[in-house]
Parts: C-alpha cells; sequence; structure tokens
C-alpha cells in the first residue's frame, strides 16, 4: 500500500511539475533565462494603468537593463475583458518574440482608439490594424481568435496567476517574487532593482 502511495504521490508531483513548466513556457518574456532579476508584470491589455507602466518604465528597464541581461521582464496576461482577452490572443498570435512586444507597445499606445465601444466586431477590427503594422495576415489572425486552445491557455495563466498571486488589480509587479507597492516612476522602480542586483 506504502508503495502504491509513493508512486500516486510521485505521479501526481511529475504532472504538477509537467504544468507548471508549460505554464512558464506560455509566459512572454525578454531577457535572459538567468538573469539574476525577475520582473513580472501581470496586466490586462485595455488597463490605462498598465499603458502607463508601459510607457514609463518598460522602455527605460529595457534600454537599462533587459538589453545587458541583468534582468527579464515577464508579461503575463490577466485579461479583464473580452477586449483585452481577444488583443491577448493576437498578441500570441505572433510567433517572433521581438514582434511580440512591438504589439505589446503599440496595442498599449494605441489603447484608447482600441479599447472602446460595446461592439467586439469592431474592437476586433481595431486589434487587427494594429496587428497588420507588424505583419501580421488577417487570415492568421482570424484564426487565432478561433483558437478555443489559445483563450484556454491565457485564462488558465490568469487563473494560475489568480491562485498563486492573488492579484486584486492590474498591473501587479513582482521583483523576484516580492510585490512591488511603489510608485509608477521609474527612478524609485530602478532603485528596487538596483537592491537585488
Amino acid at each position: 500500500m506504502k508503495r502504491i502511495s509513493k508512486i500516486v504521490y510521485k505521479t501526481l508531483f511529475l504532472s504538477f511539475f509537467i504544468f507548471s513548466v508549460e505554464v512558464e513556457s506560455k509566459i512572454i518574456s525578454e531577457g535572459q533565462n538567468d538573469a539574476k532579476v525577475v520582473v513580472k508584470v501581470f496586466s490586462s491589455l485595455t488597463c490605462p494603468a498598465c499603458a502607463n507602466f508601459h510607457s514609463k518604465i518598460y522602455y527605460q528597464l529595457k534600454k537599462d537593463f533587459i538589453e545587458n541581461g541583468t534582468i527579464r521582464f515577464e508579461h503575463h496576461p490577466f485579461p479583464l475583458d473580452l477586449a483585452a482577452l481577444n488583443a491577448e490572443i493576437i498578441l500570441r498570435c505572433h510567433v517572433d518574440n521581438s514582434k511580440r512586444f512591438q504589439f505589446l507597445g503599440k496595442i498599449y499606445e494605441k489603447q484608447r482608439s482600441w479599447a472602446v465601444g460595446s461592439d467586439i466586431n469592431m474592437i476586433n477590427d481595431s486589434i487587427k490594424k494594429i496587428g497588420l503594422e507588424i505583419d501580421l495576415e488577417e487570415e492568421e489572425m482570424n484564426k487565432c481568435l478561433k483558437n478555443d486552445q489559445s483563450q484556454d491557455e491565457i485564462l488558465n495563466l490568469r487563473i494560475e496567476a489568480q491562485k498563486k498571486y492573488k492579484i486584486e488589480s492590474t498591473p501587479t509587479i513582482f521583483i523576484n517574487e516580492k510585490r512591488y507597492l511603489g510608485a509608477i516612476d521609474y527612478k524609485e522602480f530602478k532603485k528596487v532593482l538596483e537592491k537585488n542586483l
């Protein structure tokens, strides 16, 4: 009986480990995997505060830390509405990581023009226009939007994030698994990063 329990335990542990690795592999990230500092940002693409974080902190962070390999940046999807979910699906539609981050920047930059209105078809058309700017084909984007697996993947990441990190609002930022509660100000953010380096 003890032997069976050990086998069941090992199987469950292995399944959880594989699931955790799969979840991690679905995260869109930039920077070295072995970077000393990992910045995790849980965000909804329709969230104005998330767009603010991206414009005020991300670009400077990329220039000062991500490009030299000292920090890894992770974008974790936490869609708060259907428009954000669909934008996240299109983001993942591109296989090129640099194009994904280019799309992320544009989707935040143009948030006020695409993330408005109650007609999801019009919103999707606006998201796809941004996708066209980064070399995605309309047919490809339509296929991505109809892909239930992609939608489930994003929603599962959101559920896992809620369980593990107790996300209450977006953006929620973690620096080496410690919640950042400071202002969305690069100087202050940089000080916290430097303490971890």
